[in-house]
Order: C-alpha cells, then structure tokens, then sequence
C-alpha cells in the first residue's frame, strides 16, 4: 500500500514525538532483544548485523534481486551484499538458529 513507507515505525516517542521516521536498526535489535528476553529465549551471537543477514538471505532465497537487496541494505558495492548471502551455509551455524529456551 505504501512502498516508501518503513517497515518498522514508533508508536509513541517520549523524545521528540515523531512517529514517520523508521526505528534505528539498534532500535529493531534492542525491541527483540527485549521481547526475547522477555519471553525467556536466549541466542548465542544475537546483535542487529544478524538480523540484517538473516533478512538479506531471507529475501534472496525468496528470489529477490541482488540488486534490490544492495539497495534495500545501503551498499555502495554489490560484493558487499554477496557477503550477507548465507543460502549456501549451514542454517544451524546461524545465530539466529541457536534459540533455547
């Protein structure tokens, strides 16, 4: 519905009160992290790169253009990009497998 419109958006901010801009991705990492705690799971190796990772090998299993992804993650250089691609590991060396409860 709203293509330019970020994923992840405040729903109160006590600093500023602006609600348009997206959450920092230390925002997104410190609200799972949270959520996660809460919940009792702990991951080995979590941090917000992870998550990027995860996401950018998410949308490249699902077909997504490299190209697209290189610009939806901000690199200048699409190697860097090829860097977050995981397809080819093993899904249990991810930190984002590693969850106990």
């Amino acid at each position: 519905m709203y293509p330019d419109a970020p994923l992840f958006r405040p729903v109160k901010n006590n600093r500023t009160g602006q609600l348009e801009k997206a959450l920092s991705a230390d925002g997104v990492y410190k609200m799972i992290k949270a959520w996660a705690e809460k919940a009792g799971v702990h991951v080995t190796g979590f941090c917000n790169h992870a998550l990027r990772s995860t996401a950018a090998t998410n949308a490249l299993d699902h077909e997504a253009d490299i190209a697209k992804v290189q610009e939806w993650l901000g690199h200048a250089n699409i190697s860097t990009t090829r860097l977050y691609d995981r397809r080819k590991m093993r899904p249990e060396d991810s930190p984002t497998f590693k969850v106990s409860y």
